[in-house]
């Protein structure tokens, strides 16, 4: 008989947790049961059409269909570069400070690769989207982690956050060498202002360690609140790289079009891992995603509009039928805590549950490390008619514990 030989890389990765949820979803729909899915943050809408037109025009050229550039052709890393300077007044190299990848995710992973050794220390604050720590733990790093703290309006409270950060850094062995942060926090919708990534490029300048900042809301904001970047910051780009995605903003979510800007050497670390790893997303897609960051902007408004509407949606049906959550500032989610009469069950069986008695699909907080148990993640990717229906299903299965 054959000895198997094990893959201990992937031994190092848990079971996923949402995997439960969506083979249970799965199940359901083979069985045409009506799932009203709110997990995912998957955008429902479609792409705007001048990007897509766009598309369509840049298919028809044959020139534009053989490889492309691993880091992304110039146009597209010159129109991110005015994306910059347009939305927070910031200069960027499009030849040594812009990295295109195929999402924020990818490139976001193929980074981690690139600039982590075996037994390197990250830090990554909970709750946290999973990829954000297992990227290191997949390539032989570990991870210190702490859980961070809001106030009723959703801001960081950032004495916490810093008191935390300043004593892993201090105890942890070895020193930690990375810090990731996400804002608009997702899961929890977190928001912060500039003065929050002032303190923490002063600190990374001290303390020697490298800023990772993931910045895939930073459209969708409301109530007169504005997502800073990081790179406003005066010296930021001696210690930080930040990653934006097309997905959210733009409804470009299958294109896996996004990008990394910022330090020169993390960035020149990435365009040569991503030399070796490919050979660029299709230029067609490319040609349309500059379209996208240099043509008409309205498009990103009216799908922030629709996330804020589908949002106040929510929160009012949700409220009547028994479950009172707070008001995000910021991103395509509602980070809800489990209703008192429920939160016995925890926010895996509380979500299972939901799933299967009252046929709404959430994503349970623990998924996102156990600093998020006893909430979950609600996404807005159904509109108000749906949101309105699952209200009433809820409203339903409320009873049964009342």
């Amino acid at each position: 008989m054959f000895d198997e030989i094990e893959f201990e890389k992937i031994k190092r990765l848990p079971k996923y947790v949402f995997a439960l949820i969506n083979e249970i979803k799965l199940d359901m729909r083979q069985r045409n049961e009506d799932v009203i899915d709110l997990s995912m943050g998957n955008p429902d809408g479609p792409t705007p059409e001048h990007i897509i037109k766009k598309l369509c025009e840049s298919v028809q050229k044959p020139k534009n269909h053989g490889y492309s550039a691993s880091k992304g052709i110039y146009k597209l890393r010159l129109g991110i570069c005015h994306w910059y300077q347009r939305k927070y007044n910031v200069s960027l190299d499009p030849n040594t400070e812009v990295c295109v990848s195929m999402g924020s995710k990818e490139g976001y992973v193929h980074l981690v690769q690139a600039i982590t050794n075996p037994g390197d220390n990250a830090v990554v604050p909970e709750p946290a989207y999973p990829i954000h720590y297992y990227a290191f733990i997949l390539n032989g790093a570990n991870v210190s982690r702490f859980g961070i703290r809001w106030n009723q309006h959703l801001e960081l409270d950032e004495d916490h956050f810093f008191q935390n950060l300043s004593r892993i850094l201090k105890e942890a062995m070895p020193k930690p060498k990375f810090v990731v942060v996400n804002f608009p926090h997702n899961p929890t919708t977190t928001i912060v202002y500039k003065s929050f990534y002032e303190r923490l490029v002063a600190l990374a300048r001290q303390e020697r360690f490298y800023i990772i900042s993931d910045i895939a809301y930073a459209d969708l904001c409301f109530d007169g609140y504005k997502a800073p970047s990081i790179l406003e910051i005066e010296g930021a780009k001696d210690v930080a790289v930040e990653t934006y995605t097309l997905s959210k903003s733009y409804n470009m979510a299958g294109w896996r079009i996004g990008f990394v800007v910022g330090n020169q050497k993390m960035i020149a670390a990435l365009q040569k891992i991503k030399s070796w790893i490919d050979y660029g997303i299709y230029t067609p897609m490319q040609i349309a995603a500059t379209i996208a960051l240099d043509g008409p902007q309205e498009c990103v408004e009216a799908i922030r509009d629709k996330y804020e509407k589908r949002m106040e949606v929510l929160i009012k049906s949700f409220k009547a039928a028994g479950w009172e959550m707070q008001k995000p500032q910021a991103s395509m989610f509602i980070w809800a805590k489990i209703p008192p009469c429920v939160e016995h069950l925890g926010s895996l069986e509380f979500s299972k549950r939901l799933l299967e008695e009252a046929k709404i699909a959430l994503s349970p907080g623990v998924g996102f490390g156990e600093h998020g148990e006893g909430y979950v993640r609600i996404a807005l990717i159904e509109n108000e008619k749906r949101i309105r229906q699952a209200a009433r299903n809820l409203k339903a299965f409320l009873k049964n514990f009342s």
